[in-house]
């Protein structure tokens, strides 16, 4: 091929001094539309075919693969190759050009496999959420840190090239680099460490409803990182947190919550301790006529009265046998409350219990499982319990506890 274009170029009435210059600028002219209709050939044409194939096949994978220029990049080999073979072909004896597109040859093949393999994994990552165990056991951290392996292996290989080195002469000098890549690296390899062991212990998926109170952190996990983690609080502002974080630092997981499909309510009131007392026949009789606690009342009463008969008690002396106090009937009302309420689950604890007195009271705790977890209704649910205990306390004649106001003062000086 040299020697036709070498021939021709005598025939013309080109200068003899440059007929080598011009034949080797028709060989390199040659060479690069030969690698241009080449890289044409297998990008316009192999890959849309198949391309097409992949969006008429049944399986999902390959057009992920697609979607991630996964082949695209791939023909950019196509041109490379041509060069780095040709030139040793017709420019044998020009060792300074053949080193020169040599280094240049596969330093661009080089990085075109380092992005094929950089999309690969992207449209890995893509196939795998596809998956329900993604759900579970999220994998993006590990695609990150792969990719962050295959640039720093791809890198020493790079420099090799274009140092004439043996990529293991670059590695036994890498040795005295490895404190200041620990420190340049530092948050990846923590962050790598703590998704693994977010991953392997189960402590967190995309979707869970976390609350990390050092971070400002209450809301939906939206993104899991190498080295972040991003929550999008209910107020849709967004908390980036470091992953190890959740490794040294303590945060609430709600995703028990949310798959037992209930929601607790815990909290208590305090009773002013002056309001409790026995009750006697007539305040029994007014309450018999709240419907959720008549039969309690009535059974009780006749439990109790058995009771004192038996054991000859003097019922005459208040602190004698057996009473019903209003706060014990209304512990019992709350309980049926709880119970008439198609809101409150009814499989799971509905507990009302008196805890300790304490300086501001007596107080009052009750445990129950909302069936509504959506903060809205939850919160309307509480709001309307809440509602309802301060409303009928007084037909118990019970107060609730709390501190003089300027109004309580007002009324003792009118006095």
């Amino acid at each position: 091929m040299k020697e036709l274009v070498h021939s021709w170029l005598r025939s013309t009435n080109i200068d003899s001094n440059y007929i080598a210059i011009f034949r080797d600028l028709i060989i390199v002219l040659g060479i690069l539309i030969v690698a241009y209709l080449i890289n044409f050939i297998v990008k316009k044409i192999i890959v849309v075919t198949l391309h097409g194939f992949a969006k008429r096949s049944k399986t999902t994978w390959d057009d992920f693969l697609f979607d991630r220029r996964v082949f695209q990049r791939l023909s950019h080999l196509a041109p490379a190759i041509v060069i780095y073979f040709a030139f040793p072909h017709f420019f044998p004896e020009e060792k300074a050009l053949l080193y020169i597109t040599e280094v240049a040859a596969k330093v661009y093949m080089l990085f075109t496999v380092l992005l094929s393999l950089d999309s690969f994994l992207s449209a890995l990552h893509d196939i795998y959420q596809t998956l329900d165990i993604s759900k579970i056991r999220p994998i993006k951290g590990y695609i990150q840190v792969g990719k962050i392996v295959i640039y720093i292996v791809g890198s020493i290989f790079a420099l090799s090239i274009l140092l004439n080195k043996s990529p293991m002469y670059l590695l036994t000098g890498l040795g005295a680099l490895t404190a200041v890549l620990l420190l340049v690296f530092k948050d990846v390899i923590l962050g790598f460490v703590g998704s693994i062991q977010l991953s392997a212990n189960d402590m967190i998926r995309p979707g869970d409803w976390i609350t990390m109170s050092k971070a400002g952190a209450d809301g939906t996990v939206v993104e899991i990182n190498l080295t972040t983690i991003k929550v999008q609080n209910w107020d849709k502002t967004i908390t980036t947190i470091p992953t190890y974080n959740l490794i040294t630092d303590s945060f609430q997981n709600w995703r028990g919550m949310q798959e037992s499909g209930v929601r607790r309510i815990k909290k208590s009131i305090l009773i002013d301790s002056n309001t409790v007392k026995f009750c006697n026949d007539i305040l029994l009789d007014k309450f018999k006529n709240i419907q959720l606690i008549t039969s309690y009342i009535e059974s009780k009463k006749e439990e109790i009265k058995n009771y004192n008969s038996e054991n000859n008690i003097n019922t005459e002396v208040l602190a004698n046998g057996r009473r019903q106090t209003n706060i014990g009937i209304f512990r019992a009302y709350l309980e049926a409350y709880f119970k008439a309420n198609e809101k409150i689950n009814q499989e799971m604890t509905v507990l009302v219990r008196q805890l300790e007195p304490v300086e501001k009271g007596l107080p009052i705790e009750f445990i129950l499982y909302s069936n509504i977890q959506d903060s809205t209704g939850y919160e309307s649910l509480q709001a309307d319990i809440f509602d309802h205990i301060l409303a009928v306390l007084p037909e118990f004649e019970l107060s609730l506890f709390q501190n003089p106001t300027g109004r309580d003062f007002q009324l003792i000086v009118n006095k």
